[in-house]
C-alpha cells in the first residue's frame, strides 16, 4: 500500500490561504510606504498682526524694542533674529474690530513634506506652498503658516540692532475656546506635546501650553469664556513672547531705548515661576518678555518639556 505525505495532502487546503497572503502582503507594504512621516517642526518662525498706525508701531517696535524695520509692499517686517520675525500689516479697518492677530507661523525642515503630510490627514491647505511657506487653519480657524527653514533670505540677511532687549522669540499665544478641539490638530496631527498649564488660581486652568515636537518653543492656548473680549483683553491673549536669560538686562535695554510708562520696569513673577514683563503696542497687542528658566516653583502643574535657550532649535 502506497503512503501519502501529510504535506501533499495539506497543500490543496493551504493554497487559498497562501494566495490571500500573497495578495495582502504587498497591499500592506504599499499602505505603509504611502503613509507620510511628519517632518520636524522646530520652532516659531513669525507672528503677524494688524497695525492701524504704522508710525506709532514703528516707534514701539523700532525705537522701544530696538528691532530694525524692513518695508515690503504689503507689510512691515521686524526681524527678531535671523530666523524669527514679527510682521505688521497696515490697515484702517481690521476684519475684527477687537482683534489684531493675523497669523502665527512655525519652522519646519521640510515644508513640502509637511504639506503632503497635512493633506494626507485631511487638513485643508489655505494657501499652497510658495516661496518656502504654506498655510492652513486650525480647528478654531486660526491662520497657521509653516515655513521652510532658512527660506526667508530677507530675514536671514537682516542687520540686527544691538540695542534690542531680546533676539529670541520663545512662544506665541492666542485665544482658544475649546482646548480639546485644538488638540486634535496641534497634538494629534502635528505632534506638539503638553508643556505646562495654569491659571490665576490653582483650580481653574486659563493657560495651556503645547511645545513644538523638535524644539523648545511653544504655543499658548489662552482659554476664553465665549464672551467677546475687549481690544485690551484680545491683545493680552493674542501675543508674542521674547526670551531672556535675565530680566534686568531687558529693563536696562528698555531704559536705554527711552521706554515710556510704568510697564517698562514692571517685572513680576509669573504663575509658571518665570519672571516676566509685559508691554503693549499701540494696537494693544502684548509683547511679553520672559526669562528662559523658572526661578520659583510653577503653580498648578510641573513644566514637563524642554527649556528654551538663547539659541533657537534648527
Amino acid at each position: 500500500m502506497t503512503g501519502t505525505s501529510k504535506s501533499t495532502t495539506l497543500l490543496p487546503m493551504l493554497r487559498p490561504l497562501l494566495l490571500a497572503a500573497a495578495i495582502l502582503l504587498p497591499s500592506a507594504a504599499a499602505q505603509s510606504q504611502s503613509t507620510p512621516t511628519r517632518p520636524a517642526i522646530t520652532g516659531i518662525a513669525f507672528a503677524r498682526f494688524y497695525t492701524t498706525d504704522p508710525a506709532a508701531s514703528q516707534h514701539f517696535y523700532g525705537d522701544t524694542l530696538g528691532l530694525t524695520q524692513t518695508k515690503l509692499p504689503d507689510k512691515l517686517v521686524y526681524p527678531v533674529d535671523h530666523s524669527q520675525w514679527i510682521e505688521l500689516v497696515p490697515t484702517t479697518a481690521p476684519p475684527k474690530a477687537n482683534n489684531r492677530l493675523v497669523a502665527v507661523a512655525f519652522t519646519t525642515r521640510d515644508a513640502a513634506a509637511l504639506e503632503k503630510y497635512l493633506t494626507f490627514h485631511k487638513v485643508a491647505i489655505e494657501s499652497p506652498l510658495k516661496n518656502g511657506e504654506f498655510s492652513v487653519r486650525d480647528p478654531e480657524g486660526n491662520l497657521v503658516y509653516f515655513v521652510q527653514s532658512g527660506s526667508d533670505k530677507l530675514v536671514a540677511k537682516a542687520a540686527l540692532a544691538t540695542n534690542a532687549p531680546s533676539h529670541r522669540m520663545i512662544h506665541v499665544g492666542f485665544e482658544v475656546q475649546d482646548a480639546a478641539r485644538e488638540d486634535t490638530f496641534w497634538r494629534d496631527i502635528l505632534g506638539f506635546t503638553p508643556l505646562w498649564h495654569g491659571g490665576f488660581n490653582d483650580t481653574v486652568v486659563k493657560w495651556s501650553s503645547v511645545q513644538v515636537p523638535e524644539g523648545s518653543d511653544w504655543l499658548e492656548y489662552m482659554l476664553g469664556d465665549g464672551v467677546t473680549p475687549t481690544p485690551r483683553q484680545a491683545g493680552t491673549s493674542n501675543h508674542v513672547s521674547l526670551g531672556t536669560e535675565h530680566m534686568n538686562t531687558v529693563v536696562a535695554a528698555l531704559a536705554a531705548n527711552h521706554c515710556e510708562g510704568p510697564n517698562c520696569t514692571a517685572a513680576k513673577m509669573g504663575r509658571d515661576g518665570k519672571t516676566q514683563l509685559n508691554l503693549y503696542d499701540p494696537d494693544q497687542t502684548r509683547v511679553e518678555f520672559m526669562e528662559f528658566v523658572p526661578t520659583e516653583k510653577p503653580c498648578c502643574s510641573p513644566i514637563t518639556g524642554r527649556t528654551p535657550t538663547a539659541e533657537e532649535n534648527k
